[in-house]
């Protein structure tokens, strides 16, 4: 990390925010990925700096960053998720959620949004099939997913059932369900992106941490889905998103469900 290259209007808007130095860190590209050349048909990286809580969802975007070799700045306040929620507040109080990101003068949220707008701009190709391969649809049926079903299924039943756990599962599409697709899926694909990991393979990562971990499904049905995490989490890229991104590991974790209901009849 080079600390005398932080941007002047990051510094600026550190002060007014209250961060310390250690929440405000500009951090330049440490992936075996070159530089933008003078030639690139990519359009200049404006200041970016992505406003984070640890263990959420803006992962994704530092880990985006770490895989293209982009700079950015991350904010946050290490160990304090209240006071990194109030500097997200500060730059977005109609919508103060994580990521947050500054892009240029632009206040942006939607980390999906955010990696395709990053991919289509800077990234010169990477991370995304080919527009003419079969892969590029599932890649992007994946990148959409993510949140769509899987994320939006996982987070519901668990909010439920912590409020009254379910003796069987519902026999309509639920979060096992919702996982099981994923797993299907990697029976024939090494990756969500297909043959090549992709920026699906970022997004996936999240939900279906929360549904295993959080033990809203059996994680021992799912072994393509543990074989693929143990690869996406193996790669340099999060290793150093976690060494920046989540140093002393999760922060105000919540809590796992002591029992998720057991399989049942459902629609296929």
């Amino acid at each position: 990390m080079d600390n005398n290259r932080r941007p002047m209007k990051s510094l600026f808007l550190a002060g007014l925010l209250g961060l310390g130095l250690a929440g405000l860190v500009t951090l330049s590209p440490s992936s075996p990925v070159a530089a933008q050349s003078e030639d690139s048909s990519a359009m200049p990286m404006p200041d970016f700096t992505i406003y984070h809580l640890e263990g959420r969802r803006s992962e994704r975007l530092v880990w985006l960053m770490e895989e293209l070799g982009l700079p950015y700045t991350l904010a946050y306040e290490r160990g304090n998720l209240m006071a990194s929620m109030a500097a997200i507040r500060a730059i977005n109080p109609s919508m103060p959620v994580a990521p947050t990101v500054t892009y240029g003068d632009q206040v942006l949220v939607e980390s999906g949004a955010i990696i395709e707008m990053i991919l289509a701009r800077h990234g010169e190709g990477q991370l995304v099939p080919p527009l003419a391969s079969p892969d590029f649809a599932t890649h992007l049926m994946w990148m959409h997913y993510s949140e769509g079903s899987l994320a939006a299924r996982a987070i519901a039943d668990y909010r439920v059932w912590q409020i009254q756990p379910p003796t069987q599962r519902s026999p309509l599409v639920d979060s096992e369900q919702v996982v099981q697709f994923a797993e299907d899926f990697l029976e024939d694909n090494p990756w969500f992106g297909g043959e090549q990991f992709s920026a699906a393979d970022i997004m996936m990562l999240f939900p279906l941490n929360f549904a295993l971990q959080l033990n809203i499904v059996d994680a021992d049905l799912f072994p393509r889905i543990a074989q693929w995490m143990e690869k996406v989490q193996a790669r340099p890229a999060y290793q150093r998103m976690l060494e920046k991104a989540r140093p002393d590991g999760m922060v105000g974790s919540l809590p796992a469900l002591p029992a998720h209901a057991p399989s049942g009849p459902r629609n296929r």
